[in-house]
């Protein structure tokens, strides 16, 4: 007799193999569409080229004429999309009206066997390893072109910085081998891309771990005028008193840190640091040799407290993006704010800016061309003079642009403008409307502060349908316009619902989803739990500790929300689990399925609206990139862009296909409905594909005792295809399960009914 098998829409991890009545308990690249499983679409690179670095985040928009940009951040680099084709337009460090400011070098190799080569700066230039430099204005001494390096490998070159062994010195591989130890005079001049942040979310296991754990981007440093010995004492005959080479923009008080040691003082007498003790907030006194780097580390965040090392969260290099009609606005998490103008002639070899101003003018026209983010003079110009720290706060979490009013709105930010020692994670401070810079409440415009109480720090913000929404690590927050004299009003509409990172929240249609370190959410009005058939699953396997890492994205035309994740000992996204809103009432636990396959770890997603495709990128950190050119690049990474739902494979940058596997597995299902002591045998089923290409492959697998593993049927796994009828098989057990799965190009599958056709085989022994 014939019996059909139905089973609801979903993976249901919650319970058993044998329990999950009449769901699906397992898939990789598989949804669900109105009830019915189907593997996904395929996917195929937008370029030829690979990026540097890991994408924390993308952002599309048109511009007045109609151009199409995608804005792209990574952890070293900012870049622009546009029809094909990708352009560097990463800040420089000092950026004055547009002008950078250089340092004067000079250039030494180091051994007649490497290309390592030594700069050294006039003036400490604030470096890290594996920051970014661009050298400019080059010269180079007879001796170093006798020993075989040329100006031409260095002029307009961008390089990554391996070492900094002091505050005025950084090395570099050179892209020829010089043939000589060389030490030579003035070499021309560097130009240093903005830090950005480190590639992935880590503990501080200690403060000297990585290029992260004991500097800060930006921090002033020197060196060491005498060697410190592991001991309470300082390093000029007194006990109490550090000599640095300059104490030049040292604070009169607080924390320096030597390499993994931190050490506090209370005053400042000529180059001397007064008042210091040793091994402090958890570290221990170390010896460190004359000229050391010595990093001001007053306000970094998490020392200056008692606290272990290892609990110390670092984390990834992030940004925000919206825009101001022609000009994008980019902010780098707990960094400054920068914009790039879409509508002048030369955007692609313009960088992104303090001092964007449009069109192409220093004089600000009207309030739509208010784009510079420093202050302006009282000819409304803005000279090459202008302070950057007096307009848009200088260390943020997030930015964003309101819809309607236009304000810019900086979340986690400073209370005192323009000073980054004063950024207080739940302080929000938004611009008076149309004034990107202007931020002082004042009777006359509608610039305003506001705090947030519930959590310790902004997470992230939505523009949702009728308002903003505002997270912190605890609570969910609205912030609406209301006007004079309040202008936005906040309303905390939900608590232990925190974000569990900036990118793991979506809205679509007045209804936001996010994922919390405690669960998945929705608001719509209200928070809600969302009720998950894989909870367990997920919240076992992600890494909480990564949580900034994970990256939301909605696919709306198949109703999809996806969250990819890493899983417990990776360092970067691997895993994915999706929910189809579209069928949420369908089973109790909702419709969600999960994906393992490594070819779908995305770090960021953008859904269909610019362009008619969603786009994702994805991260191989053993890979190497090819845009932009670096000389020396070590350990960037390679980050893959891909237009989705295109085709049914994976097309590579170089027009390779890659095969995308996918299947998906049933609940064990009983082969005696009413559990009788006798067997039944399974002699034939009958499978009903909604859509077929290409062949695929269905394994009936059997079991007798719910606690048993699967044991794979003789004739398995049967391959069908479009005008398969029925299968002839042999299965003998009380319980089995089917699993669907396609293993070549070119396939794909969409799954229908499943019907059986069973008998009595004996009673049981």
């Amino acid at each position: 007799m014939l019996t059909q098998i139905k089973f609801a829409p979903g993976i249901d991890k919650q319970d058993t193999s044998v329990g999950a009545t009449g769901r699906w308990v397992d898939s990789d690249l598989t949804r669900f569409r109105y009830g019915l499983p189907e593997k996904i679409g395929g996917w195929a690179s937008l370029l030829t080229d690979t990026i540097q670095g890991v994408a924390r985040g993308q952002f599309s928009f048109v511009d007045k004429t109609g151009n199409r940009y995608v804005a792209i951040g990574t952890d070293k680099f900012l870049l622009i999309y546009f029809e094909g084709q990708l352009f560097d337009i990463t800040p420089f460090v000092d950026d004055n009206a547009g002008v950078q400011t250089t340092f004067v070098s000079t250039l030494a190799t180091d051994s007649t066997t490497a290309k390592t080569c030594t700069v050294t700066t006039a003036t400490p230039h604030g470096l890290i390893d594996g920051d970014m430099v661009v050298f400019d204005n080059v010269a180079l001494a007879t001796a170093l072109t006798n020993a075989g390096l040329t100006n031409a490998e260095f002029e307009d070159k961008l390089y990554q910085v391996l070492t900094v062994p002091t505050s005025t010195t950084f090395t570099i591989q050179s892209v020829n081998q010089a043939n000589a130890v060389v030490a030579t005079t003035t070499f021309g001049t560097t130009q240093p891309y903005v830090s950005i942040g480190p590639s992935e979310q880590t503990y501080g296991y200690g403060f000297g771990a990585g290029a992260w754990g004991g500097t800060v981007t930006g921090a002033v440093q020197n060196d060491l005028d005498g060697a410190l010995a592991a001991d309470t004492n300082g390093n000029n005959g007194s006990a109490t008193q550090i000599r640095l080479t300059s104490s030049t923009g040292f604070p009169t008080s607080g924390t320096i840190a030597i390499g993994n040691e931190l050490i506090t003082y209370t005053g400042v007498a000529g180059n001397e640091l007064t008042g210091i003790t040793r091994g402090t907030n958890g570290t221990s006194s170390a010896i460190h040799s004359d000229g050391a780097i010595v990093t001001n580390a007053t306000n970094y965040n998490g020392w200056g407290s008692a606290v272990n090392a290892g609990t110390i969260v670092l984390e990834p290099g992030l940004w925000s993006f919206s825009n101001w009609g022609d000009v994008l606005i980019a902010s780098i998490a707990n960094g400054k704010t920068y914009t790039w103008d879409a509508s002048t002639t030369a955007r692609f070899t313009t960088r992104a800016s303090r001092r964007t101003l449009s069109p192409g003018s220093s004089t600000i026209q009207n309030s739509e061309y208010y784009t510079a983010l420093g202050t302006l003079d009282a000819t409304n110009t803005l000279g090459g003079q202008v302070d950057e720290a007096v307009g848009n706060p200088t260390a943020s979490r997030a930015t964003l642009v309101s819809p309607t009013t236009r304000h810019l709105i900086h979340l986690g930010t400073e209370t005192t403008i323009g000073d980054p020692t004063t950024q207080d994670d739940m302080f929000i401070a938004f611009s008076n409307a149309e004034q990107l810079n202007q931020y002082t409440p004042l009777a006359t415009n509608a610039a305003g502060t506001q705090r947030l109480q519930d959590g310790t720090k902004i997470m992230g913000a939505l523009i949702a349908k009728e308002n903003i929404l505002i997270w912190t690590d605890n609570a969910l927050y609205t912030m609406k316009f209301v006007g004079a004299p309040f202008t936005f009003g906040f309303e905390q509409v939900g608590t232990n619902c925190g974000l569990i990172g900036k990118n793991a929240a979506v809205e679509i249609d007045g209804v936001a989803y996010w994922m919390s370190n405690n669960g998945f959410f929705a608001f719509d009005g209200t928070v809600n739990s969302l009720p998950c058939s894989v909870e367990d699953y997920v919240f076992d396997d992600v890494d909480t500790t990564k949580g900034q890492q994970i990256c939301a994205g909605l696919n709306n035309l198949f109703t999809e929300v996806i969250w990819w994740y890493p899983s417990q000992g990776s360092d970067f996204n691997n895993r994915s689990v999706a929910y189809n809103y579209g069928e949420a009432k369908q089973p109790p636990l909702g419709t969600w399925y999960t994906n393992t396959n490594t070819n779908f770890n995305r770090t960021t997603w953008m859904d269909t609206l610019v362009y008619p495709q969603p786009y994702g990128t994805t991260f191989d950190s053993t890979g190497t990139a090819s845009f932009p050119v670096v000389q020396g690049a070590s350990g960037l990474g390679k980050t893959t862009y891909f237009a989705h739902e295109t085709g049914t494979d994976q097309i590579n940058p170089d027009g390779s296909v890659t095969v995308l596997t996918s299947f998906i597995q049933s609940f064990s299902f009983s082969l005696q409905p009413d559990q009788s002591e006798v067997f039944l045998a399974m002699r034939r089923f009958l499978p009903n594909f909604k859509v077929l290409a290409g062949n695929n492959q269905i394994t009936i697998s059997v079991k007798d005792f719910p606690a048993q593993d699967d044991t794979q049927t003789t004739l398995s796994p049967f391959t069908v295809n479009s005008s398969t009828t029925k299968v002839d098989t042999r299965a003998r057990g009380r319980y089995a399960n089917l699993k669907l799965a396609n293993t070549a190009a070119g396939e794909s599958w969409r799954f229908g009914t499943f019907q059986v056709d069973i008998q009595p085989d004996g009673r049981r022994g």
